[in-house]
């Protein structure tokens, strides 16, 4: 009866072990492969590592002057997904600012920097773009 306490125990701590730790951290975004072309409007989506409450959270869009607007985020077809909405952007250097709540109660803020560039068909070329993030 004694062991099966403690087997119990151990159980239950494992099991709040997992649940302290479950920030909701981007573990992938569509910007990595599909980037934002200019004057056009988009939707980027963001997947966590957890569920997340998408009532709670916030995403803005960062722009030149440290402007920050409020952008729509909807569920994605999956838990953790996000889409967000981006409106059309003139060719220059953008972020999206979050602070994402966690299903579990966490906070978790973090920025995606991001290049809108004019020449699209430079990605599809092969050629490398290299973002100069310093100017937001």
């Amino acid at each position: 009866m004694k062991r099966l306490f403690q087997l119990s125990l151990l159980t239950l701590s494992l099991l709040q072990l997992e649940t302290v730790s479950a920030h909701a951290v981007v573990t992938d975004n569509s910007l990595q492969i599909a980037p934002i072309h200019a004057n056009r409007a988009e939707k980027v989506e963001l997947t966590f590592n957890s569920q997340v409450e998408l009532g709670l959270s916030q995403i803005f869009l960062v722009s030149k002057g440290d402007r920050h607007e409020l952008l729509k985020a909807t569920k994605g077809e999956q838990n953790g997904r996000i889409v967000v909405e981006i409106p059309p952007l003139a060719p220059g250097n953008y972020a999206l600012r979050f602070k994402i709540f966690a299903a579990d109660g966490h906070l978790t803020e973090d920025v995606i920097h991001f290049v809108v560039d004019s020449t699209e068909g430079e990605d599809q070329a092969g050629q490398e773009q290299s973002p100069n993030l310093d100017r937001l």
